[in-house]
């Protein structure tokens, strides 16, 4: 069943990046069968202006391929994007070369995303060269600039990658995704290969370059400590779909699906909380390939019931801007505070 669209969402093209219906399907082979693998199954988004709107969810669940998927490296099945009112899926060739600066990426490995032969200068030039028509001499003074943006000075752009940290290399690869005035920001968990001290200096450069440049993020993320303390509102995503969707200060506050909850009380409590809605313990039951019938957690989750296993929830709004798929959700609305807090 096609998602309800939630009411605070302005129209169309006045978002800055509007996702509707998004489906990816991937092909994979089990026990000598070729299967059909929905990595992400109908998920409908919007991000605006300025924001930064987070994804969430257990590592296989397809928040990367959503990213890859509006970044153009990797096919959609189906589905719309449109990037500032243009169907972005029909952009083609030469406009789509074009067009490409306009979004950009940040990657978990800064290293991985970094020629290891190029100076840190050539690297920040790359998009420069490839997206503007700036002579050789405004380019490198671009780049300088960048790197200042960053917090590095100007000697860092004659060193290579493997003379920097891995905190200097994010900044890097933050100075590069920046430097065709992007309108949307990609992060797909850009702090999770750095050590916890440094993480807290890139979310902070991230969301200083955010008030600077008016840019919009799409971050990806399993680190819940770090979508709260970032995001303004944000998606828990299972198994390929949307399970609720809402204000991060609502949603971490007050969870409305089984699984939100399962994945606040998994970040270890300093006593054990007084409700577990699922076991974090429990494996998964099903994978994307192969789906459990009706709601894709009712296997996990202590407050299924028969119907949660006949019939597949759908996303609808319950409130305003609060999108929940479960159709328990009002017994989890009724449990009091103390027995949904981490």
């Amino acid at each position: 069943m096609k998602a309800q669209v939630s009411a605070d969402r302005p129209g169309f093209a006045s978002d800055l990046l509007s996702v509707d219906q998004l489906k990816v399907l991937f092909m994979t082979r089990r026990q000598g069968r070729r299967m059909k693998l929905f990595a992400v199954d109908g998920v409908s988004f919007e991000v605006r202006r300025g924001e930064t709107f987070a994804i969430v969810g257990e590592s296989g669940c397809g928040k990367s391929t959503i990213a890859n998927a509006i970044a153009r490296l990797v096919v959609a099945s189906d589905g719309r994007i449109a990037l500032q009112g243009i169907d972005w899926l029909r952009v083609r060739g030469r406009a789509l070369r074009q067009s490409r600066g306009s979004v950009q990426m940040v990657f978990q490995n800064p290293y991985g995303s970094l020629n290891p032969r190029w100076r840190i200068g050539r690297a920040v030039e790359e998009p420069l060269l490839l997206h503007t028509n700036l002579s050789r001499k405004a380019r490198r003074a671009r780049a300088l600039q960048l790197l200042g943006m960053v917090g590095l000075t100007a000697d860092f752009s004659t060193r290579l990658p493997r003379e920097l940290s891995g905190g200097q290399r994010q900044r890097v690869a933050i100075a590069r995704a920046i430097a065709c005035e992007p309108a949307l920001l990609i992060c797909d968990e850009p702090t999770a290969a750095l050590d916890v001290s440094i993480q807290a200096q890139v979310l902070n450069l991230l969301s200083s370059l955010q008030r600077e440049l008016g840019l919009a993020y799409l971050f990806i993320s399993h680190d819940l400590a770090v979508v709260r303390h970032v995001a303004h509102r944000v998606a828990v995503m299972y198994m390929g779909q949307f399970v609720e969707r809402g204000t991060a200060e609502a949603l971490f506050s007050h969870p409305l699906h089984p699984y939100t909850l399962t994945l606040l009380q998994s970040v270890l409590p300093a006593e054990p909380p007084l409700h577990a809605a699922a076991s974090p313990e429990v494996s998964e039951s099903g994978e994307p390939s192969d789906p459990p019938f009706g709601c894709r957690f009712n296997r996990r989750c202590s407050f299924a019931t028969k119907h949660c296993a006949e019939e597949a929830p759908f996303l609808r709004e319950v409130a305003p801007g609060r999108l929940v798929a479960c159709h328990e959700w009002k017994r989890l609305d009724a449990l009091p505070s103390q027995m949904r807090s981490p």
